[in-house]
Formats: structure tokens, sequence, C-alpha cells
């Protein structure tokens, strides 16, 4: 092991190894299977790269896509690690050579898909080549109960038999027990060790909203990620198309991806969104599947996925860089209708679809769950979670419930009455009242049940009947145009026997808001910096696009995010101390090092306050208020009164230059008592700091509640 954490150090750039990392590398250099689980992000692709370089031979990597092998090979040659690939996309004379160097030893790793290799003018090479290793990523597509089976992973167990001296490690992110049974049972890992981490993701805020509004999509992405790379998943591929347009329209650059498109477009729109910043891609389930990209700062469902472990593996492609990150779901009663009618009517064996309905079940519950989201989520893949996470919704923002019991009775009563005959929208007229030329024409206005329901609105009437379907009381009959019909499951709840609860809505308190914002800094990343490293990082980020695009490969192939946020808080002067950077090995120093280091003895510790078009006499404040100095020390410098002084924090902090909480350098019960006093004053609604002022007793000054007020936007 010693020469594999040689290896992770001088050529990866890392101090050592993570979860199960080590472990499943002695496995394989001791020539044993491997089935690894590992979340994205989690470094996977460490655990056969590593041994591959040590072992004598080639490592095979099974790689279900075309982008994600090149992006790979791409990013192992930028260590210095013989790489290459094999597809369609080489030319004749490319593949020649590749097939050539293989044979004669000459590369530590090759990319190939699995139809290729189970060809037998792949395998006869292969049996010409010293073999030190297979890989198998995206493992759980053996799977027929997975969310994104394919049938030629199957044929993938013929390794064993061709092969049984080379050791094999299969890898996902996504797999149930039941899986990870399929898996080692269909791959001959039957002897395999297992090593599962930690399913966890606690750099992912969990949110799902009910209603599927659009406009709450854009809300979401135009507060929290106003200029940074996402994922739109969509159900259909016309939902995909209007709602890129539709971003477009809003401002972003937003592109379309299905299956539906031509090859040629969705090409074009992966290499933009892996190579230029801030792309937005809307897709169908069609996108996205071994994407390398680490910082896509979200993923936002516009449609319900079709069970956890897709929604696990979607929203999984955020945050890979291990900074902030959110999955965002927004979904209506249409979504929960077509994937029941979907499951309901889908081809396959009865157990097929019994196992299917679970798995719809299990996300229902998820989606419709009050209380902390990642325990239910790590629950269903066998996980405990102690404590609620403190970061998803519900955990944020505890919904209040109320007793929905007659509530539903009404829904169901009247679709009941109606004759089970007619949708949604329908029902909801007869409930408040509404006398439409259909109500009238079947005198639906003379049933027991018209009215009753007018205390509530529609979206409120929306979301019981959207609760009632998730629960299996009602089911959309896709003959009868979407009428809504009573199951078996709705007795209990028609007679009021069982307990129907519903969400308050209410709004969010304040204190709540301040811990869900994200700091404005342009991109949002940024914003886990101090203010006076973020212009650094920033000028750190172009020259690594501006060498990307030189070299015609992704960004973060060159360095991620993460590693230039660290470099912009230490400032390595020289070699040693760049070395010291995660995510900097021997290779990457040699042709990157003295260009970042220039770069960075180059930027001035305060450079952010160049062309801020803000007034000099602020920008000298903030000058010396970044060079350590406090507020009041400041107002002494400068001659200026204090209240001046906060004024111009206030107005650094409404630029993105300054934090609040650091700049007035109050402790957290201070802050606490503060937003506390705003909230029962309602000042961020009425502006006025006054009566704040007054219950706090005079304690603190002004200024401080300005320049807080400010950080609340």
């Amino acid at each position: 092991m010693q020469r594999a954490r040689e290896i992770l150090q001088k050529t990866f750039g890392y101090e050592a190894f993570r979860f199960e990392q080590e472990a499943i590398i002695e496995t394989l250099l001791a020539g044993g299977d491997a089935l690894a689980l590992m979340p994205t992000g989690g470094g996977k692709s460490l655990c056969y790269q590593v041994p591959a370089l040590v072992l004598d031979g080639v490592g095979v990597v099974v790689s279900p896509l075309i982008a994600l092998m090149q992006d790979q090979v791409a990013a192992m040659r930028q260590l210095g690690v013989r790489a290459a690939f094999l597809n369609s996309t080489l030319s004749f004379d490319e593949r020649l050579e590749t097939e050539r160097a293989l044979v004669e030893g000459r590369l530590d790793l090759l990319y190939v898909a699995p139809e290729r290799l189970v060809n037998g003018n792949m395998l006869a090479l292969l049996e010409r080549s010293k073999i030190a290793l297979f890989a198998i990523d995206e493992a759980h597509c053996v799977s027929q109960w997975g969310h994104d089976f394919r049938p030629e992973y199957k044929r993938l167990r013929l390794l064993h038999e061709r092969f049984p001296a080379a050791p094999r490690i299969a890898l996902t992110a996504t797999a149930d027990q039941r899986t990870r049974e399929e898996i080692a049972s269909e791959l001959a890992l039957q002897d395999a060790r297992h090593f599962v981490s930690s399913f966890d993701r606690p750099n992912i805020r969990y949110t799902i909203r009910e209603g599927g509004e659009r406009e709450e999509l854009w809300r979401f992405i135009d507060r929290e990620h106003p200029n940074d790379a996402g994922i739109v998943y969509c159900l259909s591929r016309r939902k995909v198309e209007e709602v890129a347009a539709w971003l477009t329209r809003k401002g972003r650059t937003a592109l379309p991806y299905h299956a539906g498109l031509p090859a040629a477009q969705r090409a074009s729109s992966q290499q933009r969104f892996l190579r230029e910043d801030g792309v937005i891609i809307t897709a169908t389930i069609a996108f996205g599947m071994g994407i390398d990209k680490p910082d896509v700062r979200f993923v936002a469902h516009q449609s319900l996925p079709k069970n956890i472990e897709a929604y696990y593996q979607e929203t999984g492609r955020a945050g890979r860089d291990g900074l902030p990150a959110d999955a965002f779901m927004s979904y209506g009663l249409q979504d929960v209708i077509m994937l029941r009618q979907m499951t309901d009517d889908g081809n396959g064996s009865d157990e097929y679809k019994r196992i299917m309905q679970h798995k719809l079940e299990s996300l229902l519950g998820l989606c419709g769950a009050i209380g902390c989201r990642r325990q239910i989520l790590l629950s269903y893949f066998g996980e405990e979670l102690g404590e609620p996470c403190g970061n998803c919704d519900n955990c944020l923002n505890p919904p209040q419930t109320r007793d929905g019991r007659v509530d539903a009775q009404k829904a169901l009563s009247c679709a009941y009455r109606s004759g089970q005959r007619f949708g949604v929208n329908h029902l909801i007229d007869i409930l408040v009242g509404k006398e439409t030329d259909r109500v009238v024409k079947f005198r639906h206005n003379k049933l027991s049940t018209f009215a009753i329901g007018k205390d509530l609105g529609r979206n409120e009437w929306r979301d019981i009947f959207r609760q009632l379907v998730a629960k299996g009381c009602l089911y959309a009959d896709a003959e009868q145009y979407g009428a809504l019909k009573l199951t078996d499951t709705a007795r209990p709840y028609l007679k009021g026997e069982l307990e129907f609860l519903l969400r308050k809505l209410e709004k969010r308190p304040l204190r709540k808001i301040r811990k869900e914002r994200r700091p404005r800094s342009g991109k949002s990343e940024w914003g886990q910096l101090p203010a006076s490293a973020r212009p650094l990082a920033e000028r750190l980020r172009q020259l690594r696009t501006r060498l990307a695009s030189e070299q015609n490969v992704p960004p973060y192939v060159i360095f991620n995010d993460a590693t230039l946020m660290e470099m912009a808080q230490a400032r390595p002067q020289d070699n040693g101390a760049f070395l010291a950077i995660s995510g900097v090995g021997d290779s990457k120093l040699k042709r990157y090092g003295e260009m970042f280091m220039q770069e960075i003895r180059d930027t001035p510790h305060f450079a952010q306050l160049d062309n801020n078009k803000l007034p000099d006499e602020v920008n000298n404040t903030l000058a010396l208020h970044l060079q350590g100095l406090d507020a009041r020390e400041v107002s002494s410098r400068l001659e200026l009164p204090l209240s001046d002084i906060y004024e111009h924090f206030a107005m650094g902090i409404e630029a993105g230059l300054l934090d609040a909480g650091q700049s007035l350098r109050l402790e957290g019960e201070q802050q606490e008592e503060i937003l506390a006093a705003f909230e029962d004053a309602n000042v961020l609604e009425s502006g006025q700091l006054q009566p704040a002022f007054e219950a706090l007793g005079g304690r603190y000054d002004l200024g401080v509640l300005k320049c807080l007020l400010a950080e609340l936007g």
C-alpha cells in the first residue's frame, strides 16, 4: 500500500484516502474482487485508477458514455497518466494506434463501452495484453429492477470466464439491497468483498415542493443560483424543450437534451455544459449518467422522477466537488397520475409490477413527508441517520400540519357522488361551488357536495387530491380522460377512520430565511470564501477557463473549484506551498504551478474594490476594514462618524463585498437576538429599524442593525 499512497499524493495531489478507498484498493492489489457502493463525488474512480497504476498491465474500465470516457481520459492525461479510450469518435488510424499501444503495454488505463468490450475482436486484443484489473462503472445498469437497466451489462460476466486471474471491481452510487444482490449474481461477483460507504451527501440541500408551477422553479434558480451551472429534469421531451426555451427567454443559457434530438445537437449541448460556465441543461433522464462535471450547483426536477434510486442518482450530479449544492423538486398532481398509470399499465410480470409499485410508494412517501427528508432517503438504502440533517426544507422550516380527515372525506365523496367520471378540475369546481357550464349541465350544483369546500382555495383542494392519488385512494382512468375513481384503499378515509394530515401554508420565519439564503457573490461557490479572497478566486477561474479553451478540455480537469478556493485563501508562493493544495500533484505543479502562482502574485489582496462603482469614500472605508480594522478603528482613522462607517459597510454588504457576520463580529447568540427582534417588529417588510432598535433597548448601534438588514436583502 505504500506505493498506492505515494501515487495518491504525487499523481492525484491528495494526502489521504477517503471512505472505503484504502480497503478497496488493498483488496484489488491482493487479487480479490470488490463491489463498491459509494456516493457520487465520493471518489469511486480512485478505487481503480490507483491500483491500475500500481499493478503491472492496463486497467480496463467499462464506461457507458462516450462523453464520460473522453472527460476521464482528458483528466488522467493532465495528471501524466497514460490513458486512452476506444469508441466510435476515433478515426481508423487513431483506433489502430490505441490498439497497438494496448497490446504493447503503453497504456495505464483504457476506457471501453460494454458493447465494444464483449466484441470478439476486442476480447482477442485483451487476451494479447497484460490486464491489471477490470472496473465496471455504473454497475447498477445490470439490474432489471433498477432505473437505468442496460441489457449489454449482463454479458460482462464473461470477464470472469475469459480472464479469471484479473481482479474485478463493480462500482455504483445507487443500489438498494435487491440491486446489490443482482449485481453480484449477474456479474459473477458472489465471492467479491462488498464495500458500502455512507449514501449521505451532506452538502446537498433537499427541497421538495408540491405544485409544479414553472415560476417557482424560476424563483429558485434566480434567487439561489443566478449564474450557476445546473440540470433541470423533466418527464417528457416536449416539456424539456418548453422549459429550455422559457429559461432562455428569462436570460439564462439553457439547452435541451433528450433522445429525440439529433445526435450532433445532443453532443454540442453536452460539450457546452461541460466546458462553459453557467449553462443549464434541461433534460429527460437520457442525460447525465456518469457526468463528471464537479461544479453543478443545482439539480432541479420539474416532474417526479420514476423512483428513489433515480432521484438519488440524478440529484447526486450536484455538488460533486463537496461545495454546497441544491436538489430542488416541484411536482404536480398530473405527475403523480402519470407515474401511477405508467406503473399500473406497464409491461412485465406481476412481480415486476409489484416491485415498481412499491418503489413508487416509497418515492411518494418521500415527497409527502413532514419529517427530515435525508433520514427517509438514507433509510431507503438501509442506512440510518440518528439526528435530523438540518439541511433539507423540512428541517430548515418544519411544516405545520392540520387534521385533513374531513377534507379527505369531502373530496372522496365528491368524486363518488359525481359518478367517478370527472377529472380534478371539475371536482374542485363542485367543491368550491363554481357553477360552470359543465357543473350545471350535469346538475352537479344539486349534489350534496356542491360548495361544501368553499372555505378552501383551489390550490388547497388540488393538494388534497394530489395526496389522495399518492396514497392510492384515487386513480385516474386513462380511458376516461383522467376521471378520478375510488379504490379499495379509499374506504377507511371515506369513513373518516384513518388520519389524514395536511400541511399548513404559512409564512417562513425571518431567522429561517437567513439560514436558507445563499451568499450574494456572483458565483455562489465563491460565497464560501472570505470577501478578500473572492476576486483572486475569480481571476484564477478566468485563467483556468483560458487554459481549458486552449487545450479543448473541460475546465475542471485542470483544477476544480474547491482547489481554486483553497489557492485563493492560501495564496501559495512557491512549489512546496503549491503542492500542499489539495488536488495538486507533481504533473499539475509542473504544467501549471508557475502560471497560477504568478496570477496570485499579480492580484492585490483587495482587488475586489477596483471598478466596483461605489463612491471613493466607501472604498476607502472598505479597504481599511479588509486590512483588519473594525468599524470604530476605521472611524478613528478616517475621522468620520461611526454612523457613516456603518453606512459604508451596509453598501459593501449590498454589493457582495462584505459578509455582515464577519464584519460586525457578532456572536451567534447576538445575531439571533437581533433577528428575533426583526421578526417581531416585521422589519423585513416595513424596512423600519427604529422599533427593533427600541425593542433591543439600544444595546446595538442602529448602524449594526442596518448592516444586518442589508445582509437579509
